[in-house]
């Protein structure tokens, strides 16, 4: 469904080509200092203008619609809304008969008979992540002694980033790309056994994000080449720093004190220049399409300020959960 969390709880709302977007975030602790200017860094983070991403340009501007009154949270909940500016929808017509290829105009189509909104992808739209950002904000504000860095390491199998979307920008397609988000200042003991693991939260918030298609952590996929002497994390100080991070922070579903590392594999984006095969669903023949309007060659540029929220909006919940952030903001 469109709903995360147990205690900072976020639900999400809108479609790209419709009113808006938005988040609804129940939870938040009360007195928490909040304006429409403290959105913009990570807004403008998520925001295209890049070589490589969308044309498509929208202001991006938070409206506060419940939740803050004198300047500062007061523990209802809170409403965020950004409304669409700039839309094209005429470019996604022909997508009604003709589903782009790995995308999800079929299967949104057969889950809901036909009724969902399909301009721009609809409620399927990266557009519906500027509220995941809009809460990653206010998560940021509560982990006050953590600090939470994601950054593109790698796109189209490159580390050139640049040269592999001039690559790809010239051959009309698309690439995708490697995400390593890192967590510092996290304090031993968050998490639970098994179906709340910190591995198992992040990753079901990770996947909320369009386009993911992997997740590793620590040493990842890197860990079943290794024996044991070598993947094994020495610990070196009472406080259970060590001596290297293979586990990546977390131990038997726990943060074990040391940095929190994953990496996030972003897929091609479906909407590319060149011409596809597709099933037309009018004619009951294959046949080929032309997508219209404006995409990204590499979405993962735009992944970053996206993967850092939803970390944070995972951290601060269990955060909340072990009492270690007040309700009341001080």
């Amino acid at each position: 469904m469109n709903s995360f969390g147990r205690i900072f709880k976020i639900q999400l709302f809108g479609e790209s080509h419709g009113m808006g977007a938005g988040i609804i975030i129940d939870g938040c602790p009360a007195g928490v200092p909040l304006s429409e200017s403290d959105f913009e860094v990570d807004l403008a983070r998520r925001r295209p203008g890049a070589i490589g991403t969308t044309p498509r340009k929208e202001a991006d501007l938070p409206e506060l619609m419940s939740g803050v009154f004198n300047g500062k949270t007061t523990g209802a909940p809170l409403t965020i809304f950004f409304r669409n500016m700039n839309t094209r929808s005429g470019d996604y017509e022909n997508l009604v008969a003709s589903p782009r290829p790995g995308h999800a105009d079929f299967t949104g189509k057969v889950k809901f008979g036909g009724n969902n909104d399909y301009r721009g992808g609809g409620h399927f739209s990266a557009r519906l992540t500027v509220g995941l950002v809009a809460a990653g904000v206010l998560a940021k504000k509560l982990l006050r002694a953590q600090t939470i860095n994601a950054t593109l390491v790698e796109a189209g199998g490159s580390k050139n980033i640049d040269e592999a979307i001039k690559n790809a920008l010239a051959n009309q397609d698309s690439i995708g790309g490697i995400v390593e988000c890192r967590v510092q200042g996290l304090p031993a003991g968050l998490g639970e056994p098994f179906w709340d693991s910190v591995e198992s939260l992040i990753s079901h918030a990770v996947f909320a994000i369009p386009a993911t298609k992997g997740i590793e952590f620590g040493s990842g996929f890197r860990a079943a080449l290794m024996p044991g002497s070598e993947h094994n994390d020495a610990i070196i100080d009472a406080d259970g720093t060590t001596k290297t991070n293979h586990a990546g922070g977390i131990n038997g579903g726990i943060t074990n004190g040391n940095e929190l590392i994953f990496r996030v594999a972003i897929k091609p984006t479906s909407s590319i220049g060149k011409s596809q095969q597709t099933m037309n669903f009018e004619t009951n023949q294959v046949e080929e399409l032309k997508i219209q309007g404006r995409h990204d060659a590499c979405v993962a540029l735009r992944v970053p300020p996206i993967l850092e929220a939803m970390t944070a909006l995972v951290l601060a919940d269990l955060m909340l959960l072990e009492q270690k952030i007040p309700r009341i903001y001080k």
